[in-house]
């Protein structure tokens, strides 16, 4: 395990022990943490798997609220927040500046976009799109853009209006998701927030939660 500066562990935080994965055998991998991350009481973060790569990497600022459970072979980015004993499973990426919330549960190999907004208790089994709010009891629901995060984080107006203009024509409208990828990319060619996620859409594995 190897952790960045500015990093405070409170107390029965669990970090860098094997991974609860059965096929693991001791096989020699690593959890790489970077800067000014905190870590409440009763975190959790595995090591990675050698059959997921090896390493579980957790970027720089973020916040990982009591009981908190990061698996094997997961990827956090920057300046992300997870509520109190938000759960993810194995090989889960979460983009900058995302927030899981409280109680909630994100699937095996899923993926959490930039600036996306997963509500408390939900069951994500899908890839939450970038910057949408996104809430489950059963089966998650995307409830449109998250325009109050957006505009917390910098984001202009400008670019609020293109997104959910891009969020209309994706939910909305009568177009499947291949048709309405075709118009965002004639629509917003060289628009940089919308254009990622068109990308984030399509290089998708599991399929996008709509």
């Amino acid at each position: 395990t190897t952790v960045g500066a500015h990093c405070p562990f409170f107390p029965f935080c669990s970090i860098g022990f094997p991974p609860q994965d059965l096929k693991y055998q001791g096989e020699n991998t690593e959890l790489v943490v970077g800067n000014h991350n905190v870590f409440r009481e009763y975190v959790t973060v595995n090591r990675g798997t050698s059959e997921g790569g090896g390493r579980t990497c957790i970027g720089d600022h973020n916040v990982i609220m009591a009981y908190g459970h990061i698996a094997h072979d997961c990827f956090l980015g920057n300046h992300i927040l997870l509520a109190n004993a938000a759960t993810l499973a194995g090989h889960v990426t979460i983009a900058d500046y995302a927030t899981i919330g409280a109680f909630s549960g994100i699937h095996q190999f899923c993926r959490v976009g930039t600036y996306g907004f997963v509500g408390g208790y939900s069951v994500i089994t899908k890839d939450v799109l970038p910057y949408s709010k996104t809430v489950s009891t059963r089966e998650a629901k995307n409830y449109g853009v998250n325009v109050i995060g957006l505009d917390r984080c910098g984001f202009s107006a400008e670019a609020i209006r293109s997104i959910r203009t891009a969020y209309r024509v994706l939910l909305q409208s009568d177009l499947n998701t291949s048709q309405a990828l075709d118009e965002l990319k004639e629509k917003f060619s060289g628009h940089p927030k919308v254009q990622a996620m068109i990308d984030f859409i399509e290089s998708s594995q599991r399929g996008v939660i709509k």
